[in-house]
């Protein structure tokens, strides 16, 4: 199996919707690492599972769309509560919008939030 993996960072702010959030439930900035690994069994005619480049534009571009907004204020968000788990499946969800991903298999996005819990969304491609 092969993998490539690329992370970028950014911040953020949300703010938690659960019951009695506590201070969590004020608008607060986070400082998000996130980290793609997409894994797949073959490479192609050129010796890639996908393009490091191309891995790296599209990660750009949804960092880029999330920085420094509120992340409850994103349509996809709309009435749940924007924990880290949801935003690493999303955050997965727009990268496959800018990939091509044909000889790839397994998609998994890490979200570190700031320096002190990491989560993951795994999924099949």
């Amino acid at each position: 199996m092969y993998s490539v993996t690329v992370s970028r960072t950014l911040v953020a702010q949300h703010y938690l919707t659960v019951p009695d959030p506590g201070p969590e439930g004020d608008v607060h900035s986070h400082r998000f690492t996130v980290t793609a690994t997409v894994r797949g069994p073959d490479l192609d005619e050129h010796g890639y599972l996908l393009d490091i480049d191309d891995v790296s534009d599209a990660m750009d571009a949804v960092a880029g769309f999330y920085a420094d907004r509120t992340l409850n204020d994103c349509p996809e968000f709309d009435g749940n509560n924007p924990s880290a788990e949801r935003f690493a499946r999303l955050f997965g969800d727009r990268l496959l919008e800018r990939l091509e991903c044909a000889g790839a298999s397994e998609l998994r996005i890490e979200v570190a939030e700031d320096d002190v819990a990491r989560v993951a969304h795994e999924r099949s491609l």
